[in-house]
Protein backbone atom coordinates (compact mmCIF):
# COMPACT_ATOMS: atom_id res chain seq x y z
CA UNK A 1 0.00 0.00 0.00
CA UNK A 2 1.42 3.43 -0.98
CA UNK A 3 1.49 6.44 1.30
CA UNK A 4 -1.70 8.45 0.82
CA UNK A 5 -1.04 12.17 0.64
CA UNK A 6 -3.98 14.47 -0.17
CA UNK A 7 -3.56 18.20 0.40
CA UNK A 8 -6.63 20.47 0.33
CA UNK A 9 -5.89 24.04 -0.76
CA UNK A 10 -8.82 26.04 0.60
CA UNK A 11 -10.05 29.40 -0.68
CA UNK A 12 -11.94 30.71 2.35
CA UNK A 13 -13.40 33.60 0.38
CA UNK A 14 -15.00 31.59 -2.41
CA UNK A 15 -15.60 28.68 -0.03
CA UNK A 16 -13.92 26.11 -2.27
CA UNK A 17 -11.31 23.39 -1.90
CA UNK A 18 -8.78 22.49 -4.58
CA UNK A 19 -7.19 19.08 -3.97
CA UNK A 20 -3.56 18.18 -4.60
CA UNK A 21 -3.01 14.41 -4.66
CA UNK A 22 0.43 12.77 -4.67
CA UNK A 23 -0.02 9.89 -7.11
CA UNK A 24 3.56 8.59 -6.80
CA UNK A 25 6.62 8.79 -9.00
CA UNK A 26 7.05 12.49 -8.29
CA UNK A 27 3.71 13.31 -9.92
CA UNK A 28 0.54 14.93 -8.66
CA UNK A 29 -3.09 15.30 -9.65
CA UNK A 30 -4.93 18.56 -8.97
CA UNK A 31 -8.74 18.56 -8.82
CA UNK A 32 -10.93 21.64 -9.38
CA UNK A 33 -8.18 24.29 -9.39
CA UNK A 34 -9.06 27.96 -9.42
CA UNK A 35 -7.35 30.31 -11.84
CA UNK A 36 -4.87 31.55 -9.25
CA UNK A 37 -2.72 28.43 -9.15
CA UNK A 38 0.16 29.99 -7.21
CA UNK A 39 -0.59 28.19 -3.94
CA UNK A 40 -1.31 24.76 -5.39
CA UNK A 41 1.87 24.95 -7.50
CA UNK A 42 3.84 26.00 -4.43
CA UNK A 43 2.43 23.05 -2.46
CA UNK A 44 3.45 20.69 -5.27
CA UNK A 45 6.94 22.20 -5.56
CA UNK A 46 7.43 21.97 -1.79
CA UNK A 47 6.91 18.22 -2.09
CA UNK A 48 9.00 17.81 -5.22
CA UNK A 49 5.96 17.01 -7.37
CA UNK A 50 5.16 17.91 -10.95
CA UNK A 51 1.47 18.29 -11.75
CA UNK A 52 0.59 15.58 -14.26
CA UNK A 53 -3.22 15.89 -14.25
CA UNK A 54 -5.63 18.80 -13.83
CA UNK A 55 -9.17 17.53 -13.26
CA UNK A 56 -12.61 19.16 -13.27
CA UNK A 57 -15.79 17.76 -11.77
CA UNK A 58 -18.00 20.25 -13.66
CA UNK A 59 -18.14 23.58 -15.48
CA UNK A 60 -17.65 26.03 -12.65
CA UNK A 61 -19.90 29.06 -12.30
CA UNK A 62 -18.30 30.67 -9.25
CA UNK A 63 -14.73 31.01 -10.46
CA UNK A 64 -12.60 30.86 -13.58
CA UNK A 65 -11.00 27.43 -13.79
CA UNK A 66 -7.24 26.98 -13.52
CA UNK A 67 -6.92 23.77 -15.56
CA UNK A 68 -5.63 25.64 -18.63
CA UNK A 69 -3.08 27.48 -16.49
CA UNK A 70 -1.79 24.13 -15.18
CA UNK A 71 -1.75 22.61 -18.66
CA UNK A 72 0.37 25.53 -19.86
CA UNK A 73 2.65 25.87 -16.84
CA UNK A 74 3.08 22.20 -15.89
CA UNK A 75 2.16 20.30 -19.03
CA UNK A 76 -0.74 18.74 -17.13
CA UNK A 77 -3.29 16.56 -18.92
CA UNK A 78 -6.77 18.00 -18.43
CA UNK A 79 -9.54 15.57 -17.46
CA UNK A 80 -13.11 16.89 -17.65
CA UNK A 81 -16.67 15.65 -18.20
CA UNK A 82 -17.21 14.54 -21.80
CA UNK A 83 -20.64 16.22 -21.89
CA UNK A 84 -20.25 19.86 -22.87
CA UNK A 85 -16.99 19.48 -24.77
CA UNK A 86 -14.47 22.20 -23.89
CA UNK A 87 -13.04 24.67 -26.36
CA UNK A 88 -9.51 23.53 -25.48
CA UNK A 89 -7.59 20.27 -25.23
CA UNK A 90 -9.11 17.98 -22.60
CA UNK A 91 -9.63 14.26 -22.14
CA UNK A 92 -13.38 13.70 -21.91
CA UNK A 93 -14.60 11.46 -19.10
CA UNK A 94 -17.96 9.71 -18.80
CA UNK A 95 -19.57 7.40 -16.28
CA UNK A 96 -17.41 4.35 -15.62
CA UNK A 97 -14.29 5.64 -17.38
CA UNK A 98 -11.05 5.01 -15.52
CA UNK A 99 -7.58 6.51 -15.60
CA UNK A 100 -4.56 4.52 -14.43
CA UNK A 101 -2.50 6.85 -12.24
CA UNK A 102 0.10 4.28 -11.25
CA UNK A 103 -0.50 3.78 -7.55
CA UNK A 104 -4.15 4.73 -7.92
CA UNK A 105 -7.05 4.40 -10.34
CA UNK A 106 -9.43 7.28 -10.97
CA UNK A 107 -13.02 6.33 -11.89
CA UNK A 108 -15.68 8.73 -13.16
CA UNK A 109 -19.12 8.52 -11.58
CA UNK A 110 -21.97 10.45 -13.23
CA UNK A 111 -23.65 12.66 -10.60
CA UNK A 112 -25.63 15.32 -12.49
CA UNK A 113 -27.59 17.90 -10.56
CA UNK A 114 -25.40 20.85 -9.65
CA UNK A 115 -24.79 20.93 -13.40
CA UNK A 116 -25.93 18.60 -16.19
CA UNK A 117 -22.47 17.20 -16.90
CA UNK A 118 -21.30 16.81 -13.29
CA UNK A 119 -18.98 13.93 -12.46
CA UNK A 120 -17.73 12.68 -9.12
CA UNK A 121 -14.51 10.68 -9.07
CA UNK A 122 -13.83 7.50 -7.13
CA UNK A 123 -10.23 7.02 -6.04
CA UNK A 124 -9.12 3.39 -5.88
CA UNK A 125 -5.88 1.82 -4.71
CA UNK A 126 -6.00 -1.70 -6.05
CA UNK A 127 -9.28 -3.22 -4.81
CA UNK A 128 -9.60 -0.64 -2.01
CA UNK A 129 -11.87 2.41 -2.38
CA UNK A 130 -9.85 5.27 -0.91
CA UNK A 131 -12.51 7.99 -1.19
CA UNK A 132 -14.70 10.02 -3.50
CA UNK A 133 -14.31 13.56 -4.85
CA UNK A 134 -17.87 14.89 -5.00
CA UNK A 135 -17.34 18.40 -6.41
CA UNK A 136 -20.70 20.18 -6.29
CA UNK A 137 -22.82 17.07 -5.71
CA UNK A 138 -22.75 15.74 -2.14
CA UNK A 139 -21.33 18.30 0.28
CA UNK A 140 -20.94 18.49 4.04
CA UNK A 141 -24.48 18.86 5.35
CA UNK A 142 -26.05 19.80 2.02
CA UNK A 143 -25.85 19.40 -1.77
CA UNK A 144 -25.01 21.73 -4.64
CA UNK A 145 -27.62 24.20 -5.83
CA UNK A 146 -29.33 23.46 -9.14
CA UNK A 147 -30.45 26.93 -10.27
CA UNK A 148 -27.30 28.10 -12.05
CA UNK A 149 -28.07 26.82 -15.56
CA UNK A 150 -31.52 28.22 -16.41
CA UNK A 151 -34.85 28.58 -14.59
CA UNK A 152 -36.46 25.81 -16.63
CA UNK A 153 -33.67 23.41 -15.58
CA UNK A 154 -33.75 24.12 -11.84
CA UNK A 155 -36.31 21.47 -10.89
CA UNK A 156 -35.14 18.77 -13.36
CA UNK A 157 -31.59 19.23 -12.09
CA UNK A 158 -32.83 19.05 -8.49
CA UNK A 159 -34.44 15.71 -9.33
CA UNK A 160 -31.19 14.57 -10.92
CA UNK A 161 -29.35 15.71 -7.79
CA UNK A 162 -31.63 13.50 -5.69
CA UNK A 163 -30.73 10.42 -7.73
CA UNK A 164 -27.04 11.32 -7.73
CA UNK A 165 -27.01 11.49 -3.94
CA UNK A 166 -28.84 8.18 -3.76
CA UNK A 167 -26.15 6.70 -5.98
CA UNK A 168 -23.42 8.04 -3.72
CA UNK A 169 -25.22 6.54 -0.72
CA UNK A 170 -24.50 3.11 -2.22
CA UNK A 171 -20.85 3.58 -1.24
CA UNK A 172 -19.61 2.16 2.09
CA UNK A 173 -20.23 4.35 5.14
CA UNK A 174 -16.50 4.62 5.81
CA UNK A 175 -15.80 6.22 2.42
CA UNK A 176 -14.21 9.69 2.78
CA UNK A 177 -16.09 12.45 0.96
CA UNK A 178 -14.03 15.30 -0.52
CA UNK A 179 -16.32 18.04 -1.89
CA UNK A 180 -15.12 21.09 -3.80
CA UNK A 181 -17.77 23.52 -2.56
CA UNK A 182 -18.21 24.15 1.15
CA UNK A 183 -19.10 26.78 3.73
CA UNK A 184 -18.71 30.25 2.25
CA UNK A 185 -19.54 29.14 -1.27
CA UNK A 186 -22.69 30.53 -2.85
CA UNK A 187 -22.97 27.13 -4.56
CA UNK A 188 -23.66 25.65 -1.13
CA UNK A 189 -26.03 26.35 1.74
CA UNK A 190 -23.70 24.72 4.27
CA UNK A 191 -23.25 26.70 7.48
CA UNK A 192 -20.68 24.61 9.37
CA UNK A 193 -16.93 24.78 9.11
CA UNK A 194 -16.21 21.18 8.14
CA UNK A 195 -15.07 20.70 4.54
CA UNK A 196 -14.69 16.91 4.38
CA UNK A 197 -16.91 14.12 5.62
CA UNK A 198 -17.76 10.45 5.09
CA UNK A 199 -20.68 8.74 3.40
CA UNK A 200 -21.86 7.41 6.76
CA UNK A 201 -21.74 10.81 8.44
CA UNK A 202 -23.73 12.39 5.61
CA UNK A 203 -26.23 9.54 5.60
CA UNK A 204 -26.84 10.12 9.32
CA UNK A 205 -26.76 13.94 9.54
CA UNK A 206 -27.23 15.63 6.16
CA UNK A 207 -30.71 17.25 6.32
CA UNK A 208 -31.30 16.61 2.62
CA UNK A 209 -30.78 12.90 3.19
CA UNK A 210 -33.28 12.77 6.03
CA UNK A 211 -36.33 13.63 3.90
CA UNK A 212 -38.48 10.92 2.39
CA UNK A 213 -38.62 10.68 -1.37
CA UNK A 214 -37.72 12.72 -4.43
CA UNK A 215 -40.44 15.37 -4.14
CA UNK A 216 -39.58 16.14 -0.52
CA UNK A 217 -35.89 16.33 -1.44
CA UNK A 218 -36.56 18.81 -4.25
CA UNK A 219 -38.67 20.98 -1.96
CA UNK A 220 -36.00 20.93 0.76
CA UNK A 221 -33.13 21.64 -1.62
CA UNK A 222 -34.83 24.52 -3.41
CA UNK A 223 -36.05 25.92 -0.12
CA UNK A 224 -32.47 26.12 1.16
CA UNK A 225 -31.20 28.28 -1.71
CA UNK A 226 -30.28 31.88 -1.11
CA UNK A 227 -29.19 34.51 -3.60
CA UNK A 228 -26.04 34.20 -5.67
CA UNK A 229 -23.83 36.67 -7.56
CA UNK A 230 -25.00 37.37 -11.10
CA UNK A 231 -21.50 36.76 -12.44
CA UNK A 232 -22.23 33.06 -11.91
CA UNK A 233 -24.36 33.30 -15.05
CA UNK A 234 -21.41 34.32 -17.26
CA UNK A 235 -18.38 32.42 -15.92
CA UNK A 236 -19.65 29.03 -17.06
CA UNK A 237 -19.48 30.12 -20.70
CA UNK A 238 -15.91 31.37 -20.21
CA UNK A 239 -14.87 28.07 -18.64
CA UNK A 240 -16.58 26.17 -21.45
CA UNK A 241 -14.81 27.99 -24.28
CA UNK A 242 -11.53 28.21 -22.38
CA UNK A 243 -10.29 31.14 -20.29
CA UNK A 244 -7.27 33.06 -21.46
CA UNK A 245 -3.97 31.79 -20.05
CA UNK A 246 -2.44 34.50 -17.85
CA UNK A 247 0.86 32.81 -17.02
CA UNK A 248 2.82 35.25 -14.88
CA UNK A 249 0.94 37.48 -12.49
CA UNK A 250 -1.36 40.01 -14.15
CA UNK A 251 -0.16 43.55 -13.53
CA UNK A 252 -1.53 46.85 -12.27
CA UNK A 253 -0.01 49.63 -14.39
CA UNK A 254 0.69 52.85 -12.47
CA UNK A 255 -1.65 55.75 -13.28
CA UNK A 256 -1.28 59.31 -12.06
CA UNK A 257 -4.25 61.27 -10.74
CA UNK A 258 -4.85 63.03 -14.05
CA UNK A 259 -4.95 59.70 -15.90
CA UNK A 260 -7.42 58.30 -13.36
CA UNK A 261 -9.63 61.36 -13.76
CA UNK A 262 -9.57 60.95 -17.53
CA UNK A 263 -10.43 57.24 -17.31
CA UNK A 264 -13.31 58.03 -14.96
CA UNK A 265 -14.60 60.64 -17.38
CA UNK A 266 -14.59 57.91 -20.04
CA UNK A 267 -16.59 55.51 -17.84
CA UNK A 268 -13.98 53.68 -15.76
CA UNK A 269 -14.86 52.38 -12.30
CA UNK A 270 -12.70 52.97 -9.24
CA UNK A 271 -12.46 50.11 -6.71
CA UNK A 272 -10.85 51.04 -3.39
CA UNK A 273 -9.35 48.00 -1.66
CA UNK A 274 -8.21 49.77 1.53
CA UNK A 275 -9.74 49.02 4.95
CA UNK A 276 -13.19 50.50 5.51
CA UNK A 277 -11.94 53.06 8.05
CA UNK A 278 -9.37 54.39 5.57
CA UNK A 279 -12.05 54.69 2.89
CA UNK A 280 -14.28 56.56 5.34
CA UNK A 281 -11.52 59.06 6.08
CA UNK A 282 -10.99 59.94 2.43
CA UNK A 283 -11.62 58.41 -0.99
CA UNK A 284 -12.12 59.26 -4.64
CA UNK A 285 -15.71 60.46 -5.13
CA UNK A 286 -17.74 57.73 -6.79
CA UNK A 287 -15.34 54.93 -5.80
CA UNK A 288 -16.62 51.53 -4.64
CA UNK A 289 -15.31 50.39 -1.29
CA UNK A 290 -14.33 46.70 -1.48
CA UNK A 291 -11.75 45.87 1.16
CA UNK A 292 -9.10 43.35 0.12
CA UNK A 293 -10.01 40.32 2.22
CA UNK A 294 -10.93 36.70 1.46
CA UNK A 295 -14.31 37.62 -0.09
CA UNK A 296 -12.91 40.43 -2.25
CA UNK A 297 -13.34 38.52 -5.52
CA UNK A 298 -16.98 37.71 -4.80
CA UNK A 299 -17.94 41.33 -4.22
CA UNK A 300 -15.85 42.58 -7.12
CA UNK A 301 -17.69 40.23 -9.46
CA UNK A 302 -21.07 41.04 -7.91
CA UNK A 303 -20.84 44.85 -7.75
CA UNK A 304 -18.58 45.80 -10.65
CA UNK A 305 -19.38 45.98 -14.37
CA UNK A 306 -17.09 43.57 -16.28
CA UNK A 307 -17.50 45.64 -19.45
CA UNK A 308 -15.99 48.83 -18.00
CA UNK A 309 -12.34 49.50 -17.08
CA UNK A 310 -11.43 49.15 -13.40
CA UNK A 311 -8.93 51.38 -11.58
CA UNK A 312 -7.62 50.18 -8.21
CA UNK A 313 -6.81 52.30 -5.16
CA UNK A 314 -4.87 50.30 -2.56
CA UNK A 315 -2.86 50.64 0.62
CA UNK A 316 0.95 50.46 0.35
CA UNK A 317 0.95 47.19 2.30
CA UNK A 318 -1.51 45.47 -0.07
CA UNK A 319 0.12 43.26 -2.72
CA UNK A 320 -0.93 44.34 -6.23
CA UNK A 321 -0.45 40.79 -7.52
CA UNK A 322 -2.97 39.51 -4.96
CA UNK A 323 -5.49 42.09 -6.12
CA UNK A 324 -4.96 41.26 -9.79
CA UNK A 325 -5.25 37.50 -9.24
CA UNK A 326 -8.38 37.90 -7.12
CA UNK A 327 -9.91 39.93 -9.95
CA UNK A 328 -8.88 37.32 -12.51
CA UNK A 329 -10.66 34.60 -10.53
CA UNK A 330 -13.99 36.17 -11.47
CA UNK A 331 -13.16 37.16 -15.03
CA UNK A 332 -11.51 40.57 -14.69
CA UNK A 333 -8.42 39.62 -16.68
CA UNK A 334 -7.05 43.09 -17.34
CA UNK A 335 -7.40 45.92 -14.87
CA UNK A 336 -6.79 49.45 -16.16
CA UNK A 337 -4.23 50.07 -13.44
CA UNK A 338 -3.80 51.59 -10.01
CA UNK A 339 -3.56 55.11 -8.65
CA UNK A 340 0.16 55.75 -8.23
CA UNK A 341 0.89 57.19 -4.80
CA UNK A 342 -2.55 56.25 -3.49
CA UNK A 343 -4.88 58.75 -1.87
CA UNK A 344 -2.00 61.06 -0.94
CA UNK A 345 -1.44 61.65 -4.64
CA UNK A 346 -5.15 62.16 -5.27
CA UNK A 347 -5.44 64.70 -2.43
CA UNK A 348 -2.83 66.88 -4.14
CA UNK A 349 -4.84 66.95 -7.35
CA UNK A 350 -8.43 66.92 -6.12
CA UNK A 351 -10.49 66.92 -2.94
CA UNK A 352 -11.29 63.49 -1.48
CA UNK A 353 -14.77 62.56 -0.29
CA UNK A 354 -15.47 61.19 3.20
CA UNK A 355 -18.12 58.97 4.79
CA UNK A 356 -18.85 59.38 8.50
CA UNK A 357 -18.62 56.42 10.83
CA UNK A 358 -20.91 55.92 13.80
CA UNK A 359 -20.42 53.70 16.83
CA UNK A 360 -23.19 51.60 18.32
CA UNK A 361 -23.58 53.87 21.37
CA UNK A 362 -24.20 56.88 19.10
CA UNK A 363 -26.70 54.92 17.06
CA UNK A 364 -28.61 53.91 20.19
CA UNK A 365 -28.80 57.53 21.31
CA UNK A 366 -30.51 58.69 18.11
CA UNK A 367 -33.22 57.28 15.91
CA UNK A 368 -32.01 57.15 12.31
CA UNK A 369 -33.31 54.54 9.90
CA UNK A 370 -31.12 51.43 9.80
CA UNK A 371 -30.22 49.62 6.58
CA UNK A 372 -28.80 46.13 7.16
CA UNK A 373 -27.09 44.81 4.01
CA UNK A 374 -26.34 41.27 5.19
CA UNK A 375 -27.77 38.21 3.47
CA UNK A 376 -31.41 37.47 4.31
CA UNK A 377 -30.42 34.40 6.33
CA UNK A 378 -28.01 36.46 8.45
CA UNK A 379 -30.61 39.19 8.97
CA UNK A 380 -33.33 36.76 10.07
CA UNK A 381 -31.00 35.17 12.63
CA UNK A 382 -30.85 38.46 14.56
CA UNK A 383 -31.05 42.15 13.66
CA UNK A 384 -31.63 45.60 15.10
CA UNK A 385 -35.40 46.01 15.69
CA UNK A 386 -37.00 47.94 12.86
CA UNK A 387 -34.01 47.64 10.53
CA UNK A 388 -34.58 47.42 6.79
CA UNK A 389 -32.86 44.54 4.98
CA UNK A 390 -31.55 44.93 1.44
CA UNK A 391 -28.75 42.52 0.60
CA UNK A 392 -25.63 44.27 -0.66
CA UNK A 393 -25.79 42.32 -3.91
CA UNK A 394 -29.31 43.62 -4.55
CA UNK A 395 -28.72 47.24 -3.58
CA UNK A 396 -28.15 48.56 -7.09
CA UNK A 397 -31.49 47.14 -8.22
CA UNK A 398 -33.38 48.01 -5.03
CA UNK A 399 -32.11 51.56 -4.50
CA UNK A 400 -35.71 52.83 -4.39
CA UNK A 401 -36.35 50.75 -1.26
CA UNK A 402 -33.67 52.52 0.79
CA UNK A 403 -35.29 54.62 3.54
CA UNK A 404 -35.44 58.36 2.92
CA UNK A 405 -33.66 60.75 5.25
CA UNK A 406 -30.63 59.99 7.42
CA UNK A 407 -29.68 56.31 7.39
CA UNK A 408 -27.13 54.17 9.19
CA UNK A 409 -25.81 51.30 7.08
CA UNK A 410 -24.64 48.15 8.85
CA UNK A 411 -23.54 44.57 8.24
CA UNK A 412 -21.58 42.11 10.35
CA UNK A 413 -18.29 43.97 10.78
CA UNK A 414 -18.41 47.07 8.57
CA UNK A 415 -16.87 46.12 5.22
CA UNK A 416 -20.10 45.32 3.38
CA UNK A 417 -21.77 48.34 4.98
CA UNK A 418 -19.01 50.60 3.66
CA UNK A 419 -19.44 49.06 0.22
CA UNK A 420 -23.17 49.80 0.37
CA UNK A 421 -22.57 53.33 1.64
CA UNK A 422 -20.18 53.98 -1.24
CA UNK A 423 -22.89 52.89 -3.69
CA UNK A 424 -25.43 55.16 -2.01
CA UNK A 425 -22.96 58.05 -2.06
CA UNK A 426 -22.34 57.51 -5.76
CA UNK A 427 -26.11 57.68 -6.27
CA UNK A 428 -26.19 61.11 -4.63
CA UNK A 429 -27.06 60.30 -1.01
CA UNK A 430 -25.35 62.67 1.41
CA UNK A 431 -27.06 61.55 4.62
CA UNK A 432 -25.42 58.15 5.06
CA UNK A 433 -23.34 56.91 7.97
CA UNK A 434 -21.73 53.52 8.53
CA UNK A 435 -21.88 51.52 11.77
CA UNK A 436 -18.55 50.27 13.02
CA UNK A 437 -19.27 46.71 14.10
CA UNK A 438 -22.50 44.78 13.78
CA UNK A 439 -25.79 43.78 15.33
CA UNK A 440 -24.18 42.16 18.37
CA UNK A 441 -22.35 45.41 19.16
CA UNK A 442 -25.65 47.28 19.02
CA UNK A 443 -27.37 44.75 21.30
CA UNK A 444 -24.57 44.92 23.86
CA UNK A 445 -24.66 48.73 24.04
CA UNK A 446 -28.46 49.01 23.84
CA UNK A 447 -29.06 46.31 26.40
CA UNK A 448 -31.74 44.87 24.10
CA UNK A 449 -32.29 41.57 22.37
CA UNK A 450 -31.97 41.39 18.62
CA UNK A 451 -35.11 40.79 16.62
CA UNK A 452 -35.28 37.35 15.04
CA UNK A 453 -37.06 36.64 11.76
CA UNK A 454 -37.61 38.61 8.60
Amino acid sequence: MSQFNLIPVVDEGLGNSTYLLDIGGGRALVLDPERDVRQVRAEAARRGLSIAYAVETHLHADFISGVRELAEAEGATVLAPEIGERGFAATGMKDGDTIDLGSFTFEALATPGHSPEHLSYLLHEGPRLVGVFTGGSLMVGTAGRTDLVSPDQTVPLARAQYHSLQRLMELPDSTPVWPTHGAGSFCSSAAGGERVSTIGAERATNPLLQVEGEDAFVEALLGSLGTFPDYFLRLGAINHSGPAILGTSPTLPALDAAEVQQLMAEGAQVVDTRPAADFAAGHIPGALSNTLRPVFATWLGWLTDPDRPVVIVRSPDQNPADIAWEAAKVGFDTLAGELAGGMDAWAVASAPAALPLVEAKEMVAGSPAVLDVRQASEFSSGHVPGAHNIELGALLEDMGKVPHGPVVVMCGHGERAMGAASILERAGRTDVRVLTGGADDWARVAGQDLQVGA
